[in-house]
This record gives C-alpha cells, sequence and structure tokens, in this order.
C-alpha cells in the first residue's frame, strides 16, 4: 500500500514493500534441488553400491536419518610395513621363490603358445618341451623327422615346426640356444666328425628362425655338442633316435639363485590341485 504525503507544497507517494526475505530461503532451495538432480544424473550409471553410499550421505547431511559414518575414499590398501616415512608406498623386492614362480609362469606362457600353434597345424607331436633351471626347451627329437640321413638341410616337417614355434621366439627378449646332438655313430662323408654333423643342423635351424621367423639375430647363437652330451646310454636304436635331435633353448634371464628354485617350483604344481596349475 503507499499513502500520500505531501512535502513543501508538492505530493510524493513512497511505496511500503512487504517482507521478501522469503526468496533468499526459496533461492536457496531450489538451488540445492538443482544440484541434488545434477549428482543423480551424473551417477546415473554408476553401480548400486556407489549410488547407496550417495542415498546415505545426502540423507546424513539433510538431517533426515542418522547413518553413521561413511568411507567415500577409494583406492587400494597398502600395507604398513609398505608405507615410507612420508606415506608414500614402498616397492618391496620380490623373494627368490616369488621371482622362480612368476618365471615359471612366463615360460609355461611360451610353452603353450607354442603348443597351440604346433596343434593347429598337426604337429604337436613331433616336439618335446622341457621346463629346468635352465629356461624352456623346445627339442626336435629324432633327425630323421627333420633332416636327411646325413645331411644337415632341413627336410620332412622341420620348417612347418619351425614356422610354427618362430612368432613365439621372436617377441621374447629372451637369449636363445639352438644346440644340436649326435648319437655315438661315426657320420660319413662330408662330415669328418658329429662335431660338424651336429653344429651344421643347429646351424640351419637357427638360419630358418632368424632369416623366416624374424628372431633377433642378436640375441641367438648355435652350437654343436656331436655325441657328448646323450639323452640316453645304450645302442638300441630308440637310444639312438633320442640322442639325435636338435634342442632350442629359451634361455632364463633371472640371476642363478632364483633358476636353482625353478625345480622346485614345478614340483609344487605337479603336487598342487589342478586348479592351481599353470596353464600349458
Amino acid at each position: 500500500m503507499s499513502t500520500p504525503r505531501k512535502r513543501g507544497g508538492l505530493q510524493e507517494e513512497h511505496v511500503e514493500h512487504v517482507d521478501e526475505r522469503w526468496m533468499a530461503s526459496y533461492m536457496d532451495m531450489v538451488t540445492v534441488l538443482m544440484c541434488m538432480f545434477i549428482v543423480l544424473f551424473a551417477m546415473s550409471s554408476v553401480d548400486a553400491d556407489k549410488f547407496e553410499k550417495l542415498k546415505n550421505s545426502l540423507a546424513t547431511g539433510f538431517g533426515a536419518s542418522e547413518v553413521g559414518s561413511i568411507d567415500t575414499a577409494e583406492g587400494i590398501v597398502v600395507p604398513a610395513d609398505r608405507v615410507g616415512e612420508e606415506g608414500e608406498p614402498v616397492e618391496i623386492p620380490l623373494t627368490p621363490m616369488e621371482l622362480a614362480k612368476a618365471e615359471v609362469d612366463k615360460l609355461e606362457a611360451l610353452k603353450e603358445q607354442m603348443r597351440v600353434n604346433l596343434a593347429n597345424n598337426g604337429l604337436e607331436h613331433t616336439v618335446e618341451f622341457k621346463i629346468d633351471e635352465r629356461g624352456l626347451t623346445i627339442r626336435l627329437v629324432g633327425s630323421e623327422t627333420f633332416f636327411g640321413s646325413n645331411s644337415v638341410a632341413l627336410a620332412g616337417v622341420a620348417p612347418a615346426v619351425l614356422d610354427a614355434v618362430s612368432p613365439v621366439l621372436a617377441v621374447t627378449s629372451y637369449e636363445i640356444a639352438v644346440e644340436g646332438h649326435a648319437d655315438s655313430r661315426a657320420p660319413g662323408a662330408p662330415f669328418a666328425t658329429n662335431w660338424e654333423l651336429s653344429s651344421g643342423r643347429a646351424t640351419q635351424v637357427l638360419r630358418r628362425l632368424v632369416e623366416s621367423g624374424g628372431v633377433g639375430q642378436e640375441r641367438i647363437g648355435a652350437v654343436g655338442f656331436g655325441s657328448a652330451r646323450p639323452m640316453q646310454t645304450g645302442d638300441t636304436e630308440a637310444a639312438m633316435a633320442a640322442n639325435r635331435r636338435v634342442d632350442i633353448v629359451v634361455i632364463s634371464d633371472q640371476p642363478e639363485s632364483v633358476r636353482a628354485l625353478i625345480p622346485s617350483v614345478l614340483e609344487q604344481y605337479v603336487n598342487a590341485s589342478p586348479a592351481s596349475l599353470p596353464k600349458g
């Protein structure tokens, strides 16, 4: 309402405003509601657990219910012995046994990849795998399967077998040794001894892995042991065939103290339940 007043002969109108402080509270409420709906929209893709935490937090904030303390912290709980003086996580080196287990798992993974490649080509039966303190050995047993008699040229399934394992070997960082072996019988011409025959076959395997398989030449080498390291003793045909072989050895890069524990790790896996065994 307004009442006219006269001042100095002039009539002046003065407007009396009703108290409008309620509008400030109203705008605060509208702002809070808007923020709540924005948060709800942002949380629309979050799982039910996080939504429940938000609901409890809002309820506590508005005094609607008593829900106790709410822990909104997220992250990884670090054990006290792994926290430094300034609260920063401290990296504790793995024990030799833990390193040995990790190494076995890596070698088993390589073996499984090669086994699958060979199986896809029907060649799984041509190769034997062995993991020991040296690393992973891919054994080409029975030289007649891979070489002609008294010859170092790759023959039969040898190229296909090497092409199946080389993609796995090409992408590893391990050093690789190709080792040739022969049985105790003397070779024929043009090889004077089994040293020349075994080293020649190892070299041909190396060349296939490098030239066709993409294995880096800086981390692979070939050596011939002749008949000095037989797998089996005796002069039976089975023993002779086992001793005529080429081994592709993926050499473990762990310290000797760790590699010495690999047989123990493998024994633990053998004695463990099937669910805990590494794949491969």
